[in-house]
């Protein structure tokens, strides 16, 4: 006989893959309209905070991203997914640009930064840490191999609860 919190388990589990479905139709979606307006499409995250729900966008180029530039993939695809009709809640559209620190979570992420410095947080510690900060030097389909202090530290992606590029200020 299951338990009510392994029933709350398996709900929360249920939510989090249709937040992910969600994610990735809309990437599918929106991609190609993100693309053709001169911008990449760095990512999708369907949140629920609180009582809300968020869908973020999250956009790059070359230049800087400016609140103009939100603007005019905001209003291009509102449209697109209003009448796609996928998100049954009510939710917030935002759409930002990626950041000077980014937060890495497909492996395409971790490819883009390979030579620079990131931060990864772990559910379980690895060499009696939860935070590594060091150089991302491989990236596998599986894991990532970070260089901290002179050490290489592999990491399997199953390990990271997040990560995150860290922005080095010039003084």
């Amino acid at each position: 006989m299951e338990t009510n919190s392994t029933l709350l388990y398996y709900k929360d589990l249920e939510e989090k893959l249709a937040e992910k479905n969600i994610e990735q139709k809309v990437y599918e979606l929106i991609e190609k309209t993100i693309i053709e307006l001169g911008y990449e499409l760095y990512d999708v995250e369907y949140i629920k905070e609180g009582k809300e729900y968020h869908l973020c966008i999250y956009i790059d180029k070359k230049d800087s991203i400016d609140i103009n530039d939100c603007e005019k993939v905001n209003n291009q695809i509102e449209p697109i997914l209003d009448e796609a009709d996928l998100i049954k809640e009510q939710y917030f559209l935002e759409v930002s640009s990626s950041g000077l620190e980014k937060k890495l979570r497909k492996l395409e992420h971790y490819k883009k930064q390979i030579g620079n410095k990131i931060e990864v947080k772990l559910f379980a510690k690895i060499e009696n840490k939860k935070v590594i900060e060091g150089i991302l030097k491989i990236v596998e389909e599986n894991s990532i191999t970070v260089e901290e202090n002179n050490q290489e530290i592999k990491i399997s992606l199953d390990q990271i609860a997040s990560s995150k590029t860290i922005y080095e200020w010039n003084d």
